[in-house]
């Protein structure tokens, strides 16, 4: 596959307008160099979701910012080469000579109407203990000289466009569902910490044995704009971080007028998988992009021809819901901890007795059915397949986080590239797939 062009299949058309299958390039430009690396924005993968009133134009959001494992003299970390960035949702059009044009940046703001940062939380309100260092290793001070951690700070991955005109955004470290208004600016958020007065509605506590950086990846609102559903990237540290190397993801649904949830499990086909994107297709059915983190033709890693980069399906009506379950001797909601089995958690279960142990108990997972593979499909030449657009009931478009052109390596960052010569830098790409059934019907 030749990297250095756009790839064009074929054509055809999204509300009139013809479009190249898959290759489309987003615009960006460069906000820092750092010798030889330059850094983008770019950075507009982490999802992606359709206009609902507009079908030639689209939403892509940003996460946190560019960033490096770090670890340095006060432990474990990341290096921010660029602290004060503020996390946008850029509005994107597809233009009649089938490219894409970027109409404006949303940032997102705090309840005052500040720009947030993709900064740390503090304990208590979203914090893991990450410590945040400069360039130089040392770590980033705010104006009182104490660490500088941002309350309203997001890391987000997940986006809800809503009717009228507001948004839902989740992040993978709090985890945490935030309301925006159609500037950006805070009005509503739902987490699992009760201490925290800014929230509406509370997720059930044991969401909050995420694993950093792997939190609610994904995050969709049903077509009759009731309910926010959110899937987690991997197995929560529930209770703790020995459970990790497991397939038992969670998808956790919210009622939006009185703040019901509902929960179900996710299968992952294998360890320590990603769950990158959840997207409704009606009030039940839902497109799940579940990845790893290969590259199929090399770059910044080695490359791996098993590469997973799939599309599915999925009803919520096939699994069983979590929260509906009775307490028996065994059977026990722990506040903490959720439903648990003699005491262990599902995780747990899990881990020791495998898939048939809840079975046995008629707890079952989501049925899956694969709706498309990316590396089959179009030699998908990206690591993160994070975005899903449904333009209609047959066409699907998917975005890939660049993560701002840049990879690190021993705490540097360096180039990321997505071939084997190490000759491409990565870039937000638009595919678009159709001729497929999402509904299933």
């Amino acid at each position: 596959m030749n990297f250095k062009r756009v790839i064009v299949l074929s054509s055809f058309l999204i509300a009139g307008v013809s479009i190249a299958e898959v290759g489309v390039v987003l615009p960006y430009t460069v906000i820092k160099k750092d010798g030889a690396v330059e850094i983008r924005n770019g950075g507009y993968g982490s999802s992606a979701t359709i206009d609902p009133h507009n079908h030639k134009r689209f939403y892509a959001m940003t996460d946190r910012g560019p960033n490096a494992k770090y670890k340095g003299n006060r432990g474990k970390g990341k290096i921010f080469p660029i602290p004060a960035y503020t996390p946008r949702i850029g509005y994107f059009e597809i233009t009649q000579e089938g490219k894409i044009s970027k109409i404006r940046d949303i940032l997102l703001k705090d309840t005052r109407g500040n720009t947030i940062t993709g900064l740390p939380n503090p304990s208590g309100l979203g914090g893991t203990g990450e410590i945040p260092y400069d360039t130089s290793g040392n770590v980033l001070l705010g104006k009182n000289g104490s660490m500088h951690l941002d309350r309203f700070g997001l890391d987000p991955e997940g986006l809800a466009v809503l009717n009228d005109g507001t948004f839902w955004v989740s992040d993978e470290y709090g985890p945490h569902m935030v309301h925006f208004d159609k500037n950006g600016r805070e009005i509503g958020r739902i987490n699992p910490f009760v201490d925290d007065n800014r929230t509406t509605f509370h997720l059930p506590e044991e969401f909050a044995n995420r694993r950093p950086n792997r939190g609610m990846e994904g995050l969709t609102i049903t077509p009759d704009q009731k309910t926010l559903v959110g899937i987690m990237q991997s197995t929560m540290y529930n209770p703790n971080k020995k459970v990790k190397n497991n397939t038992l993801t969670r998808i956790v649904t919210v009622d939006l007028q009185n703040g019901a949830t509902k929960q179900y499990l996710y299968k992952q086909e294998k360890n320590q998988n990603a769950n990158s994107e959840i997207t409704a297709i009606d009030n039940n059915t839902f497109l799940v992009i579940e990845r790893d983190g290969s590259f199929l033709h090399g770059g910044s890693k080695k490359a791996n021809p098993e590469a997973q980069k799939h599309v599915y399906r999925i009803r919520l009506s096939t699994g069983t819901n979590l929260e509906s379950i009775k307490e028996t001797k065994d059977l026990k909601q722990d506040k903490n901890l959720g439903l648990t089995i003699q005491g262990k958690t599902l995780e747990e279960i899990v881990i020791q007795g495998g898939w048939r142990a809840l079975a046995d108990r008629n707890i079952v997972p989501v049925k899956k059915e694969l709706v498309v593979d990316m590396a089959k499909e179009v030699g998908y030449p990206h690591d993160k397949m994070e975005g899903l657009i449904v333009f209609d009931d047959n066409t699907l478009g998917i975005l890939n986080d660049d993560d701002f052109a840049v990879w690190s390596k021993k705490g540097k960052l360096i180039q990321k590239y997505i071939d084997a010569n190490r000759s491409v830098v990565d870039g937000n790409t638009l595919y678009v797939v159709h001729d497929l059934n999402l509904t299933g019907i």
